[in-house]
């Protein structure tokens, strides 16, 4: 949804970065779109056009700026709200799906006519769905351009282009250079800033930087990512996050390290064309497309919530990288503790996980698909029997594809499906919903929620911490995290 224009032009004049992503500002005169933050001169107002997406921009002719990169922004934060169509399609476009399924499998993903979808996502996003695909396509080649040695065919086939030709095409309308260039001043920042320029990177390995908005509460992501790492999976060392990664085209591990303005990533995958899936859903782990100034203020009229929230502002809710992944730690995690739930975690990964083709030194394997969960002999689960009958029917569901378990789902109908599977309650739910990116998401029936509310001197019942909680709608998750953060 765009800002009115008087809004959005006042908020270009006084550069506001906390805007980025929302929308963009495209500028009749130059034919260039930029973030509302570019250092550039503030344009005339009528030569000012606001678009909700890049790739609207990109469809009405205009090419990115090349000082501030608008594709280089955080995206909007209306995609962690909204669970209608345009927010669940821009989900699925930004995992890959229409360059691995086209636009006929992402309207089957949604239950639409590939025509009505067109006609939804123009209305509401400006762009069609093969518009905003190509804006991700050229995005995600403008980093293998700038930060990998790889010929240009070999990116333009990683990107998703169908030819050299459309690549080629795309990357000059966009950014008003050729590959080549686009290159060539990647070289001469890197040497202005000491690597020698085409020095070769670790074979397979991308870094990347990973923008996010201000504040951001990296330590209490860290923690709550190193109380649940699985050993030979994942780890954190100091201020940096690894994990595997199993992806759609192969396996990859992951390197997050928190810095003073971006998130530092580093990737190692064996297919390039997982490249945009992978920083997709590291994005979502560490939920860097959140508004935290707006969940902050919200939170902060409590006045019971007010100090933790001035104690850790900018606190993220955890995502995940594999929602299958999730729900069956989650299951594990039913009424035993973290430390315990990880302990039977890493005994599944080891026993039935596949191991990576290449240790990234204690990284060792990729987390279970569902189909060998749902094959396994059920002895090689470490689980109650009632436990074990429970994983054992929600890996062949998914597997089946009777079940979703996504970011990208109808939340209604996955939280309806969730609870019609045998050993599945509601806190299970919540708790799997609040880190596929559901903002409201409230497991009121938590022990730590329910500590940390006595601790607050409030009644710790579900139903009456229900209530309690409702002014804190729609950022409920984000409550939760300073309640899980007070308890620990």
């Amino acid at each position: 949804m765009l800002p009115d224009f008087e809004i959005a032009y006042r908020t270009l004049q006084s550069r506001d970065a906390r805007f980025d992503g929302w929308f963009f500002v495209a500028v009749t005169t130059t034919g260039i779109y930029c973030r509302p933050s570019c250092p550039a001169m503030t344009p005339h107002r009528d030569h000012v056009r606001i678009y909700p997406t890049a790739a609207a921009a990109q469809a009405a002719g205009f090419r990115a700026c090349l000082r501030c990169r608008p594709d280089a922004v955080p995206g909007s934060p209306q995609w962690n709200l909204r669970s209608d169509v345009a927010g669940r399609a821009m989900r699925l476009i930004a995992d890959g799906v229409v360059d691995r399924e086209g636009v006929d499998g992402l309207a089957r993903r949604l239950a639409y006519s590939p025509r009505h979808l067109r006609r939804v996502l123009i209305e509401e996003l400006g762009a069609g769905p093969l518009d905003l695909a190509r804006a991700q396509r050229a995005h995600t080649a403008r980093l293998l351009i700038e930060t990998t040695a790889v010929p240009f065919n070999e990116v333009a086939f990683a990107a998703g282009f169908s030819s050299l030709r459309q690549f080629n095409d795309t990357v000059r309308t966009v950014y008003a250079l050729t590959p080549t260039e686009i290159r060539r001043r990647a070289r001469g920042r890197r040497h202005a800033g000491g690597r020698a320029p085409g020095a070769p990177l670790e074979p397979g390995s991308l870094p990347l930087r990973l923008p996010r908005r201000e504040p951001f509460d990296a330590a209490g992501l860290l923690r709550f990512l190193a109380a649940r790492a699985v050993p030979g999976l994942e780890e954190v060392s100091g201020e940096t996050y690894r994990r595997t990664l199993l992806l759609p085209h192969g396996d990859g591990v992951v390197e997050l390290t928190p810095r003073a303005d971006h998130v530092e990533c580093r990737l190692r995958l064996a297919d390039l064309r997982d490249l945009a899936t992978a920083v997709g859903r590291c994005r979502a782990l560490l939920d860097l497309d959140a508004d935290p100034r707006a969940v902050d203020d919200a939170l902060a009229r409590d006045p019971l919530l007010a100090p933790l929230v001035a104690a850790a502002p900018g606190r993220r809710v955890p995502g995940t990288v594999d929602g299958a992944e999730l729900a069956v730690r989650t299951v594990v995690g039913q009424q035993v503790s973290v430390a315990g739930a990880r302990r039977v975690v890493a005994r599944l990964a080891a026993s039935l996980g596949r191991p990576l083709a290449q240790p990234s030194g204690t990284l060792s394997v990729v987390f279970p698909t569902t189909a060998a969960l749902a094959d396994a002999d059920p002895a090689l689960l470490p689980l109650t029997e009632a436990r074990r009958r429970t994983v054992l029917a929600l890996a062949r569901e998914i597997d089946d594809g009777r079940l979703v378990v996504s970011g990208t789902a109808d939340r209604d109908e996955l939280r309806a499906r969730l609870l019609a599977t045998p050993g599945i309650g509601e806190w299970t739910v919540e708790c799997i919903l609040m880190r596929l990116g559901d903002t409201d998401a409230f497991p009121a029936t938590d022990l730590g929620v329910r500590r940390a509310l006595r601790g607050l001197a409030l009644p710790d019942n579900a139903a009456a911490a229900g209530r309690r909680a409702e002014p804190w709608r729609p950022w409920r998750a984000y409550a939760v995290q300073h309640l899980w953060a007070m308890d620990s």
